[in-house]
């Protein structure tokens, strides 16, 4: 793993891709900085942090695109899925590899809160909560952008797609309130949903068994609960957007407020997308 590791960090500084995502990202938090804290001679810089998370919408796009795509493009992706390591080393390899490259572009920006610290006492908490908040989003994009350049060989198309989502993610409060908040229209999304997972489990498995005791179990539990407490599907559907809002977890980390549910939620979906990435390429690999 370590290979893939040096190999894709040393991909990113033999083209331009590394050097253009740490400036991008370091120039537009120090512009957040310049503003917020020099200009209005504020202590308070994690609402430098919260104000930059729409630069996800670029850099995240920027650093994931060429991960699998390039390699499907170039046909190296087969003496890479034929070599020694294991798809799980693979995958895992080149998300650490644009995690790092993240992570120091976080470090760099480090150094505007200790200039703050100069000429006055920072709010600490606040501050470590939004890195961290920040640090844990990314990751989750990272994850995202990794799956969606394993479903194409064009850089370009992977971008795209990891803008578009990354910014369904930014409007997804928004979403939510618009959405119908009826029991009836929440007990037809939770019968889609119950539906959309028994089709991953086949998709995954192969199992029509496995998949059909998954739909009927949920289908008929959910009608069941929706018959004998209908009150409990008022608003659900809100519910389950504004609970899928990554966003809405990192306003709590930024207050200083380290919500252990949050923390495991930011790790879970990351895991999450590693591992679909990881079945798709199983599966595009003995097919």
């Amino acid at each position: 793993m370590t290979a893939i590791i040096i190999k894709e960090l040393r991909a990113y500084f033999s083209q331009m891709t590394g050097y253009i995502f740490l400036a991008l990202t370091v120039l537009f938090i120090g512009l957040f900085f310049s503003f917020l804290n020099v200009f209005s001679i504020s202590p308070n810089f994690h609402h430098v942090i919260n104000e930059s998370s729409m630069l996800f919408l670029v850099v995240i796009p920027t650093l994931t695109m060429r991960l699998f795509s390039d390699e499907t493009k170039n046909k190296t992706d087969q003496l890479l899925y034929t070599s020694p390591l294991a798809i799980w080393q693979i995958v895992v390899g080149k998300y650490l590899a644009a995690m790092i490259l993240f992570l120091v572009a976080m470090a760099i920006t480090v150094l505007f809160p200790l200039m703050i610290s100069l000429f006055g006492e920072l709010p600490t908490t606040q501050i470590i909560g939004s890195y961290l908040g920040f640090i844990l989003m990314a990751a989750n994009f990272i994850a995202l952008g990794l799956l969606i350049s394993v479903l194409t060989d064009n850089q370009i198309i992977a971008a795209v797609a990891t803008f578009g989502v990354i910014f369904a993610f930014f409007i997804m409060d928004g979403i939510a309130m618009a959405l119908p908040a009826d029991a009836t229209s929440s007990f037809v999304f939770v019968l889609i949903v119950v539906a959309a997972f028994a089709g991953m489990l086949f998709h995954s498995t192969k199992n029509i068994i496995a998949s059909v005791v998954l739909a009927a179990i949920g289908v008929g539990g959910t009608t069941a609960l929706f018959f004998a407490n209908e009150l409990l599907f008022d608003g659900a559907i809100v519910r389950m957007f504004r609970w899928l809002s990554i966003f809405a977890r990192f306003d709590a980390l930024s207050n200083g407020m380290l919500i252990v549910a949050d923390i495991v939620f930011y790790v879970s979906f990351s895991a999450l997308l590693i591992y679909f990435t990881i079945n798709l390429i199983e599966k595009r690999r003995w097919r």
